[in-house]
């Protein structure tokens, strides 16, 4: 899906798995003061969207997802995942049921997975699930945003903002009210600041809920009946995952900043240390510089000095040893 919103003045594409909308309009910094200050909005229009629809929709995905959502008030926002049976993470849903349809949006081209799988597990339950993202684009308005949300438009509001499934073709005339227009670089700067993880770049194929502090957020300790569900238990109840997510507030002085996959080492091992983790993410904030998120082994030490790659880190605890 490419936007229409790239003919906007200054748009620069963006490259990898956010190709199809810009990745800034040509000032990162003022697009991300702009969002901070609860200003403008970024299109998220490359991102898939898929429904549920039936009477059913609500009890079905209770029994799928790690999420306590049988009794999901309308208009409520939440977010969920899917394990594998070994408890690893394959999707990770933002959802809102709107009173009819449960609503909800995922990485760029996972939906034709996730709904494969949702098909799948449908049996006799009277749900119908359809791959929204041709007609739907989601557009993201930050906290504190007074822009309007056309009446077209199903609403997920949360503590970071709200998002906004919108008919496609309102898109630019949305734009044209709502403006400026924020790239998904200031986006996932922001992102970064709240610590808060991005499937696909927090994760890879043995990730677990716990590591990135998906607990409580994404996953309900007081709910079973889902795949993966025994090791989410057997790790809250008996033990500690193997790695945990780090805040990384790196050296300003660095030209470049680490690539996402970077290697970290203890600083005081030198550059042929160990490898204790990698970065996940690393962004240019407007406020904090560069800094970046990152897994790191849970046994390191949360006053130790970290090397990604030949960049000094310095650690935040997201997610406590």
């Amino acid at each position: 899906m490419k936007s229409p919103l790239l003919s906007l003045p200054g748009a620069v594409p963006a490259e990898g798995v956010d190709e199809g909308v810009a990745a800034h309009y040509g000032d990162l910094f003022r697009e991300q003061r702009a969002l901070a200050d609860g200003t403008g909005f970024v299109d998220l229009s490359h991102r898939g969207v898929v429904t549920v629809t039936g009477d059913d929709r609500l009890s079905w995905l209770h029994l799928l997802l790690t999420q306590h959502v049988s009794d999901l008030p309308t208009g409520q926002a939440t977010e969920a995942l899917i394990l594998s049976a070994n408890g690893h993470i394959e999707h990770a849903l933002y959802l809102v049921d709107d009173g009819t349809s449960v609503w909800a949006h995922v990485e760029p081209g996972s939906q034709e997975a996730l709904i494969a799988y949702l098909e799948s597990m449908k049996f006799f339950y009277r749900v119908e699930v359809a791959d929204r993202t041709a007609d739907t684009a989601v557009v993201h308005l930050p906290a504190g945003s007074i822009a309007h949300a056309p009446a077209s438009a199903v609403v997920r509001e949360t503590p970071y903002g709200r998002d906004l499934f919108l008919p496609r073709e309102e898109l630019e005339s949305f734009a044209a009210e709502a403006g400026p227009a924020a790239g998904i670089l200031a986006h996932e700067a922001l992102r970064v600041e709240q610590h808060r993880p991005r499937l696909g770049f927090e994760t890879d194929h043995r990730t677990i809920p716990h590591e990135l502090g998906w607990i409580g957020t994404a996953v309900h300790l007081q709910k079973g009946c889902y795949r993966g569900q025994e090791t989410v238990a057997r790790v809250q109840n008996l033990g500690k995952p193997p790695r945990r997510l780090v805040f990384l507030h790196l050296d300003g002085s660095e030209v470049h900043l680490p690539p996402s996959g970077a290697e970290i080492r203890l600083a005081d091992d030198g550059p042929d240390g160990r490898k204790i983790g990698f970065v996940t993410t690393s962004v240019r904030h407007h406020e904090l510089g560069p800094v970046a998120l990152a897994l790191i082994k849970r046994n390191v030490p949360v006053d130790a000095r970290l090397m990604a790659e030949e960049t000094a880190a310095a650690q935040e605890t997201v997610v406590e040893p």
